[in-house]
């Protein structure tokens, strides 16, 4: 009897030796190579496949039969299928050269956000530097004034590192509410950055005794200033040139910008030209006119520079539809200005019961930090949420725990919970419309 016979001519024998099949397998590629160098392609037929899935044969799809595109291009783009991962614009109304863009949260999976998909806020559109004449000075209550080539400070010890950096205006506290997670909150991105720490360019300058804080200042045609207190600068602030990898993005702060872990969006100044070191704070127009929480009694908080604790649900969230009753599962992100994500609870019944979710490591400082928990729909209507617990113990708050302390005229640094809502069909809203 020949051990290698089959009844069926589709499958390998089983006898058939591991050397012999890498053999045949070596002679078969080493052919395959030689015919695609020298003569015309010659592919076999695929055979017929028996395996059926509810009555009907699995076909081999029509892109198996047939070569691919070119794979040699100078820079990789997604595939031309993936038409929903692309940032939402919004060109500003007050001023005609501002704009934002946000991430399609309801898109990405993980925590690190392409460098084509990060938020972008500007104010005054966004220059053209050429890095071989762009500078950075640090002077003030220095030891001496410096001034650097973006090449000089690529040469100093650099760092890399995952932090967040969100808008502080994300979201604001009135209607008309987001239909999608990035119209809720998608001001915020998190990416690897590289670059030099501040406190080393610092150092290099030397501080004098009085030195208290820094005043950054961009290159942009709004010269963006803030004001940054001089702790802070020594801790974890960076001067970066890479994201992700790669060189920033023009609308990123291309070729320096700074980089303040767990700080408002707007104090990681882009298109970075001078630093200066002062006694006191700047009080620029974005610090004092723009980015102020006002508090119901008329005066303002001064000086909020911290994202307080946060967590969306991605997904489900608005605009998607459970195609299936069933087991699903809720993904999203948390973040906090203040350290690391310690938990995530969730609830399916709009906040009466929670129960906890699994974080998805790496858990970083100042990160976002990727939650899933499973979760039953039976086509009953529900509202699912979630709530963040940072390292110090603070627990992200509902809109109404935040209204009593804030009221009503409050804009920035809304960190309230996002309800969700699934009706009978599976369609996801908002849950606060």
């Amino acid at each position: 009897m020949n051990n290698d016979s089959t009844d069926d001519k589709n499958e390998i024998p089983t006898s058939l030796a591991r050397r012999d099949f890498l053999s045949r397998t070596s002679t078969i590629v080493g052919t395959a190579a030689l015919g695609a160098a020298f003569s015309p392609l010659v592919r076999a037929e695929a055979p017929p496949l028996t395996t059926t899935v509810g009555g009907k044969p699995l076909e081999v799809p029509t892109w198996t039969k047939s070569l691919g595109g070119p794979t040699a291009v100078a820079y990789g783009k997604p595939s031309k299928f993936e038409t929903g991962a692309v940032r939402s614009l919004y060109p500003g109304l007050k001023e005609p050269m501002s704009a934002y863009s946000t991430s399609p949260l309801q898109e990405l999976d993980g925590i690190i956000t392409p460098n084509g998909l990060f938020y972008e806020r500007n104010h005054a559109g966004v220059p053209e530097i050429d890095p071989a004449n762009h500078q950075l000075v640090i002077h003030g209550l220095t030891n001496e004034a410096l001034l650097f080539t973006v090449d000089e400070i690529r040469q100093f010890p650099s760092v890399s590192r995952i932090h967040f950096i969100e808008c502080s205006g994300n979201p604001s506290f009135l209607p008309p509410w987001g239909k999608t997670a990035a119209e809720v909150a998608g001001l915020v991105s998190c990416a690897e950055w590289t670059g030099v720490p501040l406190k080393t360019l610092l150092e290099e300058a030397g501080l004098k005794p009085e030195a208290k804080w820094v005043i950054a200042e961009g290159a942009d045609g709004a010269a963006m200033t803030r004001s940054i207190p001089i702790e802070k600068c020594l801790d974890d602030v960076m001067v970066v040139y890479s994201q992700n990898g790669e060189r920033l993005r023009p609308e990123q702060g291309y070729p320096l910008r700074l980089l303040v872990p767990g700080y408002e969006g707007n104090t990681h100044i882009k298109w970075l030209r001078r630093l200066h070191v002062t006694d006191a704070p700047a009080y620029s127009r974005e610090e004092t006119a723009k980015y102020t929480d006002l508090m119901a009694d008329g005066r303002s908080r001064k000086f909020s520079f911290v994202m307080e604790c946060k967590s969306l649900i991605t997904s489900p969230s608005g605009t998607h539809k459970l195609t299936r009753k069933g087991l699903h599962e809720m993904r999203g992100i948390a973040w906090s200005g203040n350290g690391k994500i310690t938990r995530v609870d969730v609830s399916i019944d709009g906040g009466r019961n929670w129960y906890e979710a699994k974080l998805q490591e790496p858990v970083l400082n100042k990160s976002l930090t990727a939650f899933r928990a499973p979760f039953e729909w039976s086509g009953a209507e529900m509202v699912i949420m979630s709530r963040a617990i940072d390292e110090t113990g603070y627990v992200q708050p509902s809109l109404e725990q935040l209204k009593k302390v804030r009221g009503e005229v409050s804009f920035y640094h809304n960190n309230a919970t996002q309800p969700w809502r699934i009706n009978s069909n599976g369609e996801v809203t908002n849950g606060r419309s």
